[in-house]
C-alpha cells in the first residue's frame, strides 16, 4: 500500500507518494490527512476549522480573507487574544456548550458536528491556516476587517457601526472606522 505524506517546505505543501513506508488502516474508516493536530498546533487547527466551515465552497482569496479577519480580531483589544478564543467567542450554556446561533462564527454554535470531512477542502483549509498563521501569506487582504457576512445575508444590524471594505468571493467585509 502506498502512503501519502504531506511535506511542509517554505510554507507550501506537496503531496508525495512514499513506497518505503506503509500505513495500515482499517478499511472501514476514512482518515483525513492532517498537517497538524489540535494538540500540537491548536491555533492553526482552530483557524483551519473556521476557514473550512465559513468558506470551503468559496474562492481562494475569500478563504484567506476569512482567516485574515480572525487574526485581525486577535490583534484588536475588543476581542480575545487567541485564535481559538476569537472563534469560540460567545455566550455559553450552563452545561458548557455554546448557545445555539449566538456566537461570532455561525458554524461554532449551529449544533452540528465540528469534525471536518476528510478530503481536499479540509487539506486546503489546513494549508491556508498554516501559511497565514506562520508565514503571513496574504496577511492584510481584508485591509483590517474584523467582520464579514455571507453575501446572501441581508445586512446585519452591526454593519451600521462599521466601514464597508468590500466583497471577496461570497463574503462582504467590514472594519471599524
Amino acid at each position: 500500500m502506498k502512503a501519502v505524506l504531506i511535506v511542509v517546505s517554505i510554507g507550501l505543501l506537496w503531496a508525495q507518494e512514499s513506497f518505503a513506508e506503509t500505513i495500515t488502516r482499517p478499511k472501514s474508516k476514512i482518515h483525513p490527512i492532517v498537517v497538524f493536530d489540535p494538540i500540537t498546533r491548536p491555533e492553526e487547527h482552530c483557524l483551519a476549522l473556521n476557514v473550512y466551515y465559513e468558506a470551503r465552497s468559496s474562492n481562494l482569496a475569500d478563504k484567506y480573507a476569512v482567516a485574515d479577519v480572525v487574526l485581525n480580531r486577535v490583534l484588536d483589544s475588543r476581542y480575545p487574544n487567541t485564535v481559538c478564543e476569537v472563534i469560540k467567542q460567545g455566550p455559553i450554556t450552563n452545561n458548557g456548550h455554546p448557545k445555539l446561533h449566538k456566537c461570532q462564527f455561525s458554524w461554532w454554535c449551529d449544533g452540528k458536528s465540528d469534525i471536518p470531512k476528510p478530503g481536499d477542502a479540509w487539506i486546503e483549509a489546513q494549508t491556508i491556516a498554516f501559511n497565514l498563521y506562520n508565514f503571513a501569506n496574504y496577511r492584510g487582504i481584508t485591509e483590517g476587517s474584523t467582520h464579514y457576512h455571507a453575501n446572501y445575508i441581508s445586512s446585519p444590524v452591526w454593519v451600521k457601526e462599521l466601514q464597508l471594505v468590500g466583497r471577496i468571493g461570497s463574503h462582504i467585509y467590514y472594519r471599524w472606522e
